[in-house]
């Protein structure tokens, strides 16, 4: 298994460091000005979701703001050019921690599930950058529970998505706040709309979901990353998803470990290059970074690689303050396009506690030759030391390069352009087949990485309170075109696909690529 080559590498001299890449403060001029605020009730959420709303294909935004106004922003930049976003108040909602973008009733318009304190709102999408509630017409439940995370799947045969609601404390509850954590809920479909939502019981405070074919079945499972601070007898978990019956748990007989961490936020990429999802999870102190042990046993049983590469994220890289870190939205994004997943991950104390970090920076962690992580945060620019909370490293110029946007609590949310001047080629991908689930959601990228094949999941959900629908970017490195090929989430298979390289490619079954170039 490359886990293991991994750490035995770990332990050799280091080879040449990566490409630092350089990412310029814009937030004075971008346009941004929505900040996530409120006392204790938002101290987790300040989400942000990124995905095109007035059809141009350049990434809009939509900014939690907490106890205050959340804002919907139309991108307005050129391609290469510095960001610009123009603010509309064509969403008008308060309460809000976070949202997930993805086409719910399949009409080619993108739809936006809404987190909030209280009633949960789905928003329809009818098209430039105009949305209407839909909770009553599609039978949503949106309850009124303090919802933190959210993850979506089309279930098989069905022609709408299943969405895992995950709600945290219980403010009802005599025992407030330890041991109160409120049931998630389960919302399958149902005709043209959803069926009553199905509690999942135990619940432990989620704050990050993600529906993931774990170990290569067709059949996704549910991740659910849990809040230790505050549940009784809790633990990370996962949950069976089989079509027809009721979610189960999987079970330490099944494999299934104890893990009892402050679960914040979950990214998943294949960054072994074994074929199977590798998962990491953000925490208080050290992070984890879970791949198989061994995929052929069939078992979720997982070893924890971080410490080996270099991972662990545990505490500030630069700076006096030496307490443990706080993590929260985490993803894995080819930051500098030589080809490797790197990791970035949003950093920010609770608010005052004394025993982590106050000033605590951002991390971009870049993948080496040998699979380890270097600290690049400080020197790409990022390491700012607001009180990070939800995120997405997204290409918001469409120049081939990725860049950031972070939501801080209590101050303005902030966003740097990638200004590098990365070799690297690169690829973007829209993925999108007839029907139901336009944007195939649940489907797989294979790419081929050398002798190696790379294995993307395509999901809504995981990360923290955030979520991003839109261009799926690949750095290719010294590679002047890409060899790939798509797994549709029906499980047919398309052919292997030579594209070339610094291009934007339309994808659907069994049709020829369709290229596409921005402006």
């Amino acid at each position: 298994m490359r886990y293991a080559l991994l750490a035995a590498l770990a332990a050799t001299p280091a080879l040449a460091e990566p490409i630092i890449p350089t990412f310029t403060d814009e937030t004075a001029t971008a346009g941004l000005t929505t900040v996530y605020d409120g006392d204790w009730d938002y101290m987790v959420g300040g989400g942000v979701a990124s995905f095109d709303c007035s059809g141009d294909r350049f990434p809009d935004l939509f900014l939690s703001g907490g106890a205050g106004p959340s804002g919907l922003y139309i991108n307005r930049s050129t391609a290469g050019g510095p960001l610009a976003f123009e603010a509309t108040d064509a969403i008008s909602l308060d309460a809000v921690l976070g949202a997930y973008p993805l086409d719910i009733d399949s009409d080619g318009l993108m739809d936006l599930v809404v987190l909030r304190q209280g009633e949960n709102k789905v928003l329809r999408g009818l098209g430039d950058c105009r949305f209407q509630e839909a909770n009553a017409d599609w039978g949503f439940d949106g309850g009124k529970a303090w919802s933190t995370a959210l993850a979506a799947i089309w279930e098989a045969g069905q022609t709408w998505p299943t969405l895992a609601v995950g709600n945290y404390l219980d403010r009802a509850e005599e025992a407030f706040p330890w041991g109160s954590c409120t049931d998630n809920w389960l919302h399958r479909p149902q005709g043209d709309g959803f069926a009553p939502p199905i509690p999942l019981t135990p619940s432990f405070c989620a704050l990050s979901m993600l529906f993931t074919d774990w170990n290569r079945s067709g059949r996704p499972s549910l991740r659910v990353s849990n809040d230790r601070e505050y549940y009784k007898g809790g633990q990370e978990q996962m949950w069976h998803l089989e079509p027809g019956t009721d979610p189960r748990l999987y079970t330490e007989a099944e494999g299934w470990k104890r893990l009892r961490i402050w679960g914040m936020g979950i990214a998943s990429a294949d960054i072994t290059l074994d074929g199977y999802p590798d998962y990491f999870l953000t925490s208080m102190a050290d992070n984890k970074l879970q791949v198989l042990k061994d995929p052929a046993l069939g078992q979720p049983d997982y070893a924890d690689i971080a410490f080996k590469l270099g991972a662990t994220a545990h505490r500030p890289y630069t700076g006096e303050d030496l307490n443990p870190s706080t993590a929260w939205h985490t993803q894995f994004a080819d930051a500098n396009n030589d080809g490797r997943l790197d990791l970035f991950i949003a950093k920010g104390n609770v608010a005052e506690m004394p025993d982590f970090a106050l000033r605590d920076p951002n991390n971009l962690l870049l993948q080496t030759e040998d699979g380890t992580f270097v600290e690049a945060g400080d020197r790409a620019g990022v390491a700012s030391m607001g009180i990070g909370r939800g995120a997405q490293m997204v290409d918001f110029n469409l120049d081939g390069k990725l860049d950031l946007v972070v939501v801080n609590r209590w101050t303005p949310v902030e966003v740097w352009r990638n200004t590098g001047d990365l070799p690297g080629g690169w690829l973007q991908l829209r993925l999108n087949q007839p029907g139901a689930n336009p944007d195939a959601i649940g489907a797989v990228v294979e790419i081929k990485r050398g002798d190696l094949v790379e294995r993307h999941e395509i999901t809504v959900g995981g990360g923290h309170a955030s979520g991003s629908t839109g261009w799926l970017h690949y750095g290719l490195g010294d590679a002047t075109e890409a060899e790939l090929r798509v797994i549709w989430p029906d499980g047919s298979t398309g052919d292997w696909l030579r594209l070339p390289g610094r291009s934007f490619q339309i994808l659907r079954p069994g049709a020829d690529p369709e290229g596409w170039q921005p402006g």
